[in-house]
């Protein structure tokens, strides 16, 4: 079954050998992602190279993201490698500290205590650890503890409400920039952005390490902090697209306000042709069980019934016992949503404007194959912009993207409803339509007698050149 909603696998220990990453692709994983808060640059250099191996193998692109760190807002480390607190009981939280114990823990942030003042909440270890803040001294901050639990060796720190001031951008996820480039990865994903400036920094590191690969990543911004909401049409214009980001969002927002979040993002990234991103626990308790919870089901499918691009999975498939069952189940959940996905192009285009020929090329196609019953809609293109457009509605009509630069293939695997195919270059234009007929037909994407639309910019080679629209039956004469 042809599958519109994509999907993102983090690999981790359960999931580094040639052989589990060429059944996760062959799964469905359309993008892998490289966690940069664990590992070595030797480490990602080697999963990369595996994934570029397991893709050729099992006979198509898919794209690489390399997920930064960001600030490290964690405590310490622990004489025991834990301590258990009681509520009522004071605690400090101690910039000076090197080794933690029952009365103070460490802190990787050492400007945490600048940032807080009396009556602020901390929450630890994603919030099942509370401290009401009661008074700030020096580098001391001073704590009572409101829900205790046991706390061990880094775990994070967030501010209710957000308000820390830690640069979304630290100097190991610069030294890491450079390593992504290096391994040539399609895509960059920002921890803790608080605006758009943020991600233009980001953008610009990106593009100076990758000119000597000859690489512009698209970048991601990953909404994980309370300041990010009210920023977030300024983060949008200046990413190619953003992440939901539900761990760190529901700690900084409260866990009730996140599903609100989680379609007001996903609608304007839509609005603001931006691919989303819905991440975080998605497959849970696949970590450790061979089947989803109902819950984890619903979670997934109402994702892809909001019109996420992508749905992720991290310590599911990173850490977990059943890596690869866990993307045919989250593959399978996609498939069933979306046969109940209603389409709304033609609402969609109500009151808008096209100012750019290639975009109303990609608009018309749209329309006029949902109108026609098309079997696909072919688009050839150089960077991938057509087929980004035409992925931002939904039609029910897959879209086949053939391109002859391998970059924009591996970029077009995140894009929704899109499957792309690589096609050699050819300047002219008949025949390069004719070979983009013939390679999706010989795919088994289309067969005789079904209605095909094509698009195409001529003279061709030039990004954002797309101007003809054709439309043809396949094994009549063209």
């Amino acid at each position: 079954m042809h599958r519109a909603t994509k999907i993102v696998a983090t690999i981790g220990p359960a999931s580094s050998t040639p052989e589990i990453l060429l059944q996760m692709i062959q799964a469905g994983a359309d993008v892998v992602r490289l966690n940069f808060s664990h590992g070595t640059a030797d480490d990602h250099r080697q999963r990369a190279e595996f994934v570029r191996e397991a893709a050729r193998q099992a006979g198509r692109e898919v794209a690489i993201m390399a997920d930064l760190q960001g600030p490290k807002i964690r405590v310490g480390k622990f004489e025991n490698g834990k301590v258990t607190l009681t509520s009522g009981e004071p605690f400090i939280l101690d910039a000076d500290c090197e080794l933690g114990n029952q009365e103070r823990a460490g802190l990787d942030y050492k400007d945490l205590p600048r940032d807080l003042k009396p009556g602020d909440v901390l929450l630890l270890n994603d919030g099942l650890i509370v401290l009401n803040v009661q008074r700030v001294i020096g580098n001391e901050i001073h704590t009572i503890v409101k829900i205790g639990g046991d706390l061990s060796n880094n775990k994070g720190i967030n501010r209710q409400g957000g308000g820390l001031s830690a640069p979304a951008l630290t100097a190991k996820d610069m030294e890491d920039i450079r390593t992504a480039m290096a391994l040539g990865v399609d895509f960059v994903a920002v921890s803790f952005p608080k605006n758009a400036t943020d991600m233009e920094m980001a953008r610009q590191l990106a593009n100076i390490a990758g000119a000597p690969y000859g690489i512009k990543p698209k970048m991601i911004a990953k909404i994980e902090r309370a300041e990010a909401i009210p920023a977030l049409q300024g983060i949008l214009d200046a990413s190619d697209g953003i992440m939901v980001a539900r761990g760190d969002l529901a700690v900084e927002v409260g866990n009730a306000a996140v599903p609100a979040l989680q379609k007001r993002m996903i609608r304007m990234a839509r609005e603001s042709n931006k691919f989303v991103i819905t991440a975080t626990q998605m497959m849970e308790s696949m970590i450790y069980a061979p089947v989803p919870t109902r819950a984890e089901v619903s979670d997934v499918a109402n994702a892809v019934l909001d019109g996420t691009v992508a749905v992720m999975l991290s310590a599911e498939s990173a850490a977990g016992k059943y890596p690869v069952q866990t993307i045919e189940t989250m593959a399978a959940i996609c498939v069933e949503a979306e046969k109940s996905e209603q389409s709304e192009l033609d609402k969609d285009f109500l009151d808008r404007t096209f100012t750019r020929i290639d975009q109303s090329i990609a608009m018309g196609a749209l329309f006029t194959a949902y109108h026609l019953g098309a079997k696909a809609i072919v688009a050839l293109t150089e960077s991938g912009s057509t087929a980004l457009w035409m992925s931002r509605h939904w039609t029910h009509v897959p879209i086949f993207a053939l391109t002859p630069r391998v970059g924009s293939e591996r970029a077009m695997a995140l894009y929704r409803n899109v499957t792309s195919l690589h096609l050699d270059t050819n300047t002219d234009r008949d025949t390069a339509l004719q070979q983009a007929l013939e390679t999706v037909v010989s795919k088994g994407y289309a067969s005789r007698g079904d209605m095909v639309v094509l698009t195409v910019g001529e003279p061709m080679g030039q990004a954002g050149g797309t101007n003809t629209l054709k439309i043809v039956r396949v094994g009549e004469p063209y």
